[in-house]
């Protein structure tokens, strides 16, 4: 059917590529984020996990008295010198901050995309939310 059909008149619809929307593109590097995200979260986790029983699960637990979390696993920086002085539960706490920011670089890359994109709309209130991210966390260190 299409052999006998002249080349030049085939419409330009046919010729062209289809390529994805800026949407579809963004969507799809979202998901690809935050399952990566998950995954390297739940791998530091369950690493962390595992080390720290095999170093602690036979110690005794005492439930009548409560212990809160020690200073050095309260803030990332101190989490870090922790997991780098090889404390097995800063290992789980490194996990869970990757899975905590998974979410925040999911917006910032929205917002970065958005300004690529020129949709201010979209990029002032992607500003916004990121805006209250970056305060919920910094705020309580001010």
């Amino acid at each position: 059917m299409y052999q006998d059909a002249d080349p030049k008149s085939v419409s330009t619809l046919e010729t062209q590529t289809l390529t994805p929307s800026h949407e579809a593109q963004l969507a799809r590097s979202i998901s690809n984020l935050l399952q990566f995200g998950v995954w390297l979260a739940s791998a530091v986790v369950l690493i962390g996990g595992i080390l720290y029983i095999i170093r602690h699960g036979a110690e005794p637990v005492d439930y009548h008295v409560f212990r809160g979390e020690p200073a050095m696993y309260r803030s990332p920086t101190g989490i870090i010198n922790a997991m780098v002085a090889g404390h097995r539960r800063a290992i789980i706490q490194f996990g869970l901050l990757i899975l905590i920011a998974t979410p925040i670089i999911r917006v910032i890359l929205s917002f970065i995309s958005f300004l690529r994109w020129r949709d201010f709309t979209y990029a002032a209130i992607t500003a916004v939310v990121l805006s209250g991210l970056i305060y919920s966390f910094i705020g309580a260190y001010l």
